[in-house]
C-alpha cells in the first residue's frame, strides 16, 4: 500500500510584529503609571491637610508653572475661603476650573507680554503680604519661562532673544536658570524678598536634576547659589557674550564688579520664615515606572534619575545597553525594563521640529535597528516636548526599516516629522503635572 503524502505544513506566523506591539502597549502602560505618581494635585492636598494654618489672617496663593492649574485645585479644595487671592502663571492650555484662584496663560519655553503682565500683578500681591500673613508659593516645571519680570533696563524682547541663544546652543537648565534669575526682578529669591516679612511656603514639583531647591522654577523662594560670575563663565563657555543683547550684557559686567546688588544668598535673614518643600520629583516617577514593569513581568532597573548631556550621546548608550541585554543578559537578563530620567539638551543644528524626547528616540532608533525584540519610549512627563503637540515618542528595531530616511531627518533636528507619519508620537495633551522626562528600554522575552 502505497503511503499518502501529507499536506505540507503552513508557515510559522513570524512572532515579531506581535511582540513589538506588546511591547510598544507595555511602555505607553509604564508611563501612564509614571505620569499618576507624578500627580501634584495629590502632592499638595497631602501636604496642605497636615499643615495648621489658622494663625495667618490672610493666605495668598502665587506661583507659576505647567503644573500651577492643578496645584492650584487642590490649594483651594483644601483652603477654602481662607484664600485672600491668588495669581498662577500657566502655560497656554494648561488650565482648570477655579473659584478662588486667578490663571494666567502665557508663553513657554519663550516667554511673552502675558507673562510679564502676570508675573509684575504677582510680584503686586507678594509686596502686599503682611507679617500676619502666609504667601503660598506653587511652583512647577515651566515656571523660570512663566515668571517673566525682566530687570531694570532689560526688556523683555532682549530677554527672550538671551534664552533663545542659550536653549539653541544646548546650555543645560541649570545655566538658563542661573541667566534668568540674574536679569530679573522676582527668581533667584527675589520673591521671598518682595513678600518679607510675611511667611513664605514654597511648594515645588521639580522638574530639575537633583532637585535643587535653587534651580527649580529659578528659586522665586529659595536662596540663590549662583553668581554673576557665574553667568559670566556660562556666556564665555558658549561663546555668546558678544552676541546677546548689550543690555543682557551690560547688567552682567556690572554685577561682576560689585555695581548690582547679588540675589539673595543662604543665611540672610529674610529666609528665617520661608519654607521651601519638594512635594513631587523625577525619582517619584521612576519608582512608579519601575513598580508597573515589574508587575507586567519585566525585570527592571532604574538607572539614574539624573541623566544629563547632549541628547543623542545620550541616547546612543541607551541603545548600546539594549543591545547588551539582547546579546549577553547583561545588566538584567530579558524580559528587561530600563527607566531612566532627567533631561538632555539638545544642540540645534537644523530648521527641523521637534524636541529633547523625539530626538532622543530617533537618535535611539538607528543603533537598536534591526533588534526585532527592543523598543525605546521616552516622553515628557508634562505632555510637551519642544515646540511641539507631542510628548515623546517610541520605536522598535524594526522602525528604520519602516522609514530608512532617520540620518536625514535627524541632521535636520526634525524628528517630529519623521515619527509623524509613522503614528509613532507619543501624543498626551497637557497633564498638568511636569517632573521631567521618563525614558524606557523594553526588552521582550528570548524565544
Amino acid at each position: 500500500m502505497t503511503r499518502s503524502a501529507r499536506p505540507p505544513r503552513p508557515p510559522t506566523p513570524d512572532p515579531r510584529p506581535r511582540e513589538r506591539s506588546e511591547l510598544r502597549r507595555h511602555a505607553r502602560a509604564i508611563f501612564r503609571a509614571a505620569l499618576a505618581a507624578a500627580d501634584p494635585a495629590s502632592a499638595v492636598a497631602r501636604y496642605l491637610a497636615r499643615r495648621n494654618f489658622s494663625r495667618y489672617r490672610h493666605i495668598y496663593v502665587l506661583g507659576a508653572g505647567k503644573a500651577g492649574a492643578s496645584m492650584a485645585q487642590a490649594a483651594e479644595r483644601i483652603l477654602g475661603r481662607r484664600i485672600t487671592a491668588g495669581l498662577i502663571n500657566v502655560k497656554y492650555g494648561h488650565t482648570a476650573r477655579l473659584r478662588r484662584i486667578e490663571l494666567n496663560e502665557c508663553g513657554h519655553p519663550v516667554p511673552d507680554e502675558a507673562g510679564t503682565s502676570g508675573a509684575a500683578r504677582i510680584a503686586a500681591l507678594a509686596e502686599s503680604a503682611g507679617c500676619d500673613d502666609l504667601v503660598l508659593c506653587l511652583i512647577s516645571g515651566g515656571a523660570s519661562a512663566l515668571l517673566p519680570l525682566p530687570a531694570e533696563g532689560v526688556t523683555l524682547e532682549e530677554k527672550q532673544a538671551t534664552t533663545r541663544q542659550l536653549l539653541a546652543c544646548g546650555a543645560n537648565i541649570h545655566e538658563i536658570n542661573a541667566l534668568r534669575k540674574h536679569i530679573s526682578r522676582i527668581k533667584g529669591g527675589q520673591l521671598a524678598r518682595l513678600a518679607a516679612p510675611a511667611a513664605v511656603e514654597a511648594l515645588l514639583l521639580s522638574d530639575v536634576v537633583g532637585d535643587d531647591l535653587d534651580v527649580i522654577g529659578s528659586g522665586p523662594a529659595a536662596p540663590d547659589a549662583s553668581t554673576f560670575a557665574d553667568v559670566a563663565a556660562t556666556l564665555a563657555k558658549y561663546g555668546i557674550r558678544d552676541s546677546i543683547p548689550a543690555s543682557v550684557r551690560t547688567r552682567i559686567d556690572r554685577g561682576v564688579r560689585g555695581e548690582i546688588p547679588e540675589t539673595p544668598k543662604p543665611g540672610e535673614p529674610l529666609f528665617a520664615h520661608v519654607r521651601n518643600t519638594v512635594i513631587g520629583s523625577n525619582r517619584i516617577a521612576l519608582e512608579a515606572a519601575a513598580r508597573a514593569a515589574r508587575a507586567l513581568g519585566y525585570r527592571t532597573l532604574i538607572l539614574s534619575s539624573e541623566i544629563q548631556g547632549e541628547t543623542r550621546e545620550i541616547a546612543r548608550m541607551h541603545a548600546a545597553i539594549a543591545a547588551e541585554i539582547v546579546h549577553s543578559g547583561h545588566p538584567v537578563k530579558p524580559p528587561a525594563c530600563l527607566v531612566t530620567g532627567g533631561e538632555t539638551t539638545v544642540t540645534i543644528r537644523g530648521p527641523g521640529l521637534g524636541g529633547r524626547n523625539q530626538e532622543f528616540v530617533l537618535a535611539a532608533a538607528i543603533d537598536i535597528a534591526g533588534l526585532d525584540r527592543v523598543v525605546i519610549f521616552s516622553a515628557g512627563t508634562d505632555g510637551t516636548d519642544g515646540p511641539t503637540d507631542a510628548a515623546g515618542a517610541i520605536a522598535d528595531g524594526n522602525t528604520l526599516a519602516r522609514n530608512p530616511g532617520a540620518q536625514r531627518f535627524l541632521a535636520a533636528n526634525d524628528s517630529y516629522h519623521y515619527f509623524e507619519p509613522l503614528h509613532d508620537l507619543v501624543i498626551t495633551g497637557p497633564t498638568n503635572t511636569n517632573v521631567a522626562d521618563v525614558r524606557l528600554v523594553l526588552v521582550g522575552a528570548t524565544r
